[in-house]
C-alpha cells in the first residue's frame, strides 16, 4: 500500500510539473512553439518517481534565439528542482527535422541532470554548444508516435512522421553498443535495455524498460531469468539486489551474439 501511495503521490507532482513546464513554456516560445510532447516512462506505465525521469519534446516552428533558450532554460533548471530524483530530460527540435523524419536528428537544445552544473556555470557557453545531432530522438519519436502524450499543441500525427526501422534500430542498439562493461556498473539499465532491443528485433515491440525484463522472463533460457528478475526488482523498487554470482558479461555477450546475428 505505501508502494502505490508514493507512486499516485509521485503521479500528481509529475503532472503538476509538466503543467506549470507547459504554461510558462508557451509564454517563452509564443508563437514559435509547435507543441510540447511527454515520452518515456510517464507514458509506458512504469513511471517510478525514485528512478524514472520526466521525458518532455519541445517542437519549435523556426530557429529560437538565444534570448528565449536562456530564457527556456531558467525555467527548465528551475523545475527540475521541483522534480523527481532523475529530473527532467528535455529535448528541442524544429518541426521540419519531424516531418519527414530526418535522421541522425539535429536538435536546438537538450538537458539532463548531467547538464545542470555546466548551465549553471557558464549558462552562455550551454546555450551556444548545446545543439547538433542525436541519435537517440529516433526512438523517443517513435515512442512518441506509438504512445506518447501531446500536452499542448498540434496533435502527434501531424507533427511526426514516420521512423524507418533502420533509424529506430539503430537508435536503440547506440544504447547498448558497451554492454559488456556497463552492465558491471549500470546493471538493471543494461540488462533490460539489452531485452528491450532483442524484443524490437524479433517482434517490431517497442517496450518500456519494465516491459522488456517480462518479455525476457518469458523468452530467454532459464540460466539467465533470476538475473532478469533481479534486474526488474531494483527497477520497480527502492532496493538495490545483490548481484554476487550472476553472470553478468556472460548475459552481455550471449545477448550481444543474438542481437548481432539477427541483424547481420
Amino acid at each position: 500500500m505505501k508502494r502505490i501511495q508514493r507512486n499516485r503521490d509521485g503521479d500528481e507532482k509529475r503532472m503538476a510539473l509538466t503543467d506549470t513546464f507547459v504554461s510558462r513554456g508557451k509564454k517563452i516560445l509564443g508563437d514559435r512553439l509547435e507543441g510540447i510532447y511527454l515520452h518515456g516512462s510517464s507514458v509506458m506505465g512504469c513511471f517510478n518517481p525514485r528512478k524514472s525521469d520526466i521525458d518532455l519534446l519541445v517542437v519549435v516552428k523556426d530557429a529560437v534565439p538565444d534570448a528565449s533558450k536562456t530564457a527556456f532554460m531558467d525555467m527548465v533548471v528551475e523545475l527540475n528542482g521541483k522534480a523527481p530524483a532523475k529530473g527532467i530530460e528535455m529535448d528541442m527540435v524544429r518541426k521540419d527535422v519531424c516531418r519527414p523524419f530526418v535522421y541522425p536528428t539535429p536538435f536546438e537544445l537538450h538537458f539532463s541532470i548531467k547538464h545542470l552544473d555546466w548551465y549553471r556555470t557558464n549558462s552562455s557557453d550551454y546555450i551556444q554548444k548545446m545543439n547538433g545531432e542525436n541519435k537517440d530522438l529516433a526512438a523517443y519519436f517513435e515512442v512518441i508516435r506509438r504512445q506518447g502524450k501531446c500536452l499542448c499543441g498540434s496533435p502527434i500525427e501531424q507533427v511526426f512522421g514516420e521512423v524507418s526501422r533502420e533509424a529506430y534500430l539503430d537508435s536503440i542498439l547506440c544504447d547498448v553498443a558497451d554492454a559488456e562493461e556497463d552492465i558491471q556498473t549500470n546493471t538493471a539499465y543494461i540488462v533490460l535495455n539489452l531485452l528491450r532491443v532483442m524484443a524490437f528485433i524479433k517482434e517490431d515491440a517497442v517496450l518500456s524498460k519494465k516491459e522488456g525484463g517480462e518479455w525476457g522472463i518469458a523468452k530467454l533460457p532459464e540460466a539467465y531469468r533470476p538475473l532478469v528478475r533481479l534486474a526488474l526488482d531494483e527497477y520497480v523498487s527502492d532496493q538495490k539486489p545483490d548481484y554476487t554470482g550472476e553472470p553478468l558479461q556472460d548475459y552481455a555477450r550471449f545477448m550481444l551474439g543474438q542481437i548481432r546475428g539477427s541483424v547481420a
